[in-house]
């Protein structure tokens, strides 16, 4: 149960967190193009590099914590960091194929799946 709540916790962070750093990088830099979530995206990516390889080396937290940083906090502020540790581990793990059948098929059906939920609605309340 600790571990549900550690994770629900930092979802909740991350999505608050999230919101702000948006909102303010939209108000800073205008709403033409999502700066806000591009950076965060970027951002988090960074951040879950700095974590997985701080407890892989230096840093041995309680799984809780773990779970809190990088599935909450992190996984919250942006899934994409999410996505990105699992490219990267399929890659170092020399699975280049599945790295990049991970990678591209994440972002086309990922889309394609938003484009599809779309038509269906469009559809249905047509």
């Amino acid at each position: 149960m600790n571990l549900i709540l550690a994770i629900a916790g930092g979802g909740a962070a991350g999505a608050v967190l999230r919101h702000f750093f948006n909102n303010a990088l939209t108000a800073w830099l205008g709403g033409g193009f999502p700066w806000g979530i591009f950076a965060a995206n970027v951002l988090g990516s960074f951040i879950m590099g700095v974590l997985v390889s701080l407890f892989a080396q230096a840093w041995g937290p309680p799984q809780e914590i773990r779970a809190f940083l990088t599935v909450g906090l992190l996984g919250a502020f942006t899934t994409f960091s999410a996505f990105s540790l699992d490219a990267v581990m399929l890659a170092e793990r020399g699975a280049w194929v599945s790295a990049s059948f991970y990678t591209a098929g994440s972002v086309f059906f990922a889309i394609a799946g938003l484009y599809a939920g779309m038509a269906a609605v469009r559809i249905f309340f047509a």
